[in-house]
């Protein structure tokens, strides 16, 4: 079981409590008091970081070199309450050698399909799409 708390700062701000982290959320509206990111966007934050760590653990277990990895999101609300997201866009940028590509691909695959719980979760509402750019 997973568990965090949440509480109440001023405004429309937030802070939740994960483990021993504190994590400030706002809203996006006019409102907002520019006290951290919406918690819609810390849902692609975590989508990001759960098919990162995938990539990485897996390369690593392949042996593969890379740099500069960084991973992109763009994703698009529905226009009706309450607007959800239903087009993820996920862009995976990496330095790797040509002749490594296809095991990146494998990576990518594996955390979609097998192990990225977050990714999982999204595709039960949203159109998930999966991008590498090779720099």
């Amino acid at each position: 079981m997973h568990s965090v708390s949440v509480n109440f700062e001023s405004g429309l701000a937030f802070n939740a409590q994960i483990d021993e982290y504190k994590v400030p959320m706002d809203s996006t509206d006019e409102f907002t008091q520019h006290y951290g990111p919406s918690p819609k966007k810390l849902m692609l934050s975590s989508l990001a970081g759960c098919t990162g760590i995938d990539v990485v653990s897996i390369l690593n277990k392949m042996k593969v070199a890379f740099s500069e990895f960084s991973i992109d999101i763009n994703a698009t609300l529905t226009d009706e309450h309450p607007k959800i997201y239903n087009k993820v866009e996920i862009i995976y940028k990496i330095k790797i050698k040509e002749t490594d590509q296809a095991k990146m691909e494998r990576a990518v695959q594996l955390s979609k399909e097998k192990y990225c719980g977050v990714s999982a979760m999204f595709a039960s509402f949203a159109d998930v799409t999966f991008t590498i750019v090779y720099l």
